[in-house]
């Protein structure tokens, strides 16, 4: 195994045995290199953005969905856009099979350049058998990619580790529902709205200030 998958293990027997709580208490230094072994992620936004905001997500997750629709553009026009902050992707499919099915077409659209569709594409659409495997293969059709390709990837769940994965260490860092954020690594719980990412991210500017290139 890579680095990085050994890793992910560990995290996850770590979780298991209970000692999540004292780990992240040793402080946001520790949470934001256990984000980062989980290697390249969706992403938007500049690279030098001194604020990064890690979601933890479900597309069957109501309030995901929630915070998609109303408080990432805000976060978008007023941070993600001017440099101030990186937003980064990662899964926590915590919501049965349709979840997991829906995080690895996901991942098929982005071997193709088309997460961020694909991502609007699933929350546009998100509701009772909205991620069965036929409309996840409709969407992507919709959306321009190609088909064998991304048909052949999403039956092979080649994802199935990275998922899995990421949801372990979403739970080891102390996340307990959907949507969950981590913010230069502090932990944010649930769809809050744009004016409590405001304080925050404020907070982290003032701390911060721009990254040197």
């Amino acid at each position: 195994m890579h680095r990085e998958r050994w890793l992910i293990v560990l995290l996850a027997w770590t979780a298991i045995f209970g000692l999540a709580p004292a780990y992240a208490a040793s402080g946001t230094l520790a949470v934001e290199e256990t984000l980062a072994a989980l290697g390249k992620g969706p992403t938007l936004g500049s690279p030098d953005a001194p604020v990064v905001i890690v979601e933890f997500s479900d597309f069957q997750c109501s309030f995901c969905r929630k915070f998609w629709a109303e408080t990432l553009p805000k976060l978008k026009e007023a941070y993600i856009q001017k440099g101030q902050a990186r937003f980064i992707y990662r899964h926590f499919a915590i919501l049965g099979k349709h979840s997991v099915q829906a995080a690895q077409a996901s991942e098929c659209a982005a071997e193709q350049g088309k997460f961020w569709l694909y991502h609007d594409r699933l929350f546009q659409n998100q509701g009772a058998l909205a991620f069965t495997e036929a409309k996840l293969k409709r969407y992507a059709r919709e959306l321009g990619l190609k088909e064998p390709t991304f048909n052949q990837c999403l039956g092979s769940g080649k994802y199935g580790d990275k998922i899995e994965g990421e949801t372990a260490v979403a739970a080891f860092l102390g996340a307990r529902g959907t949507p969950a954020f981590f913010v230069n690594g502090r932990l944010l719980a649930g769809a809050q709205p744009f004016e409590v990412f405001q304080a925050i991210l404020h907070e982290e500017l003032k701390r911060n200030g721009p990254r040197k290139k």
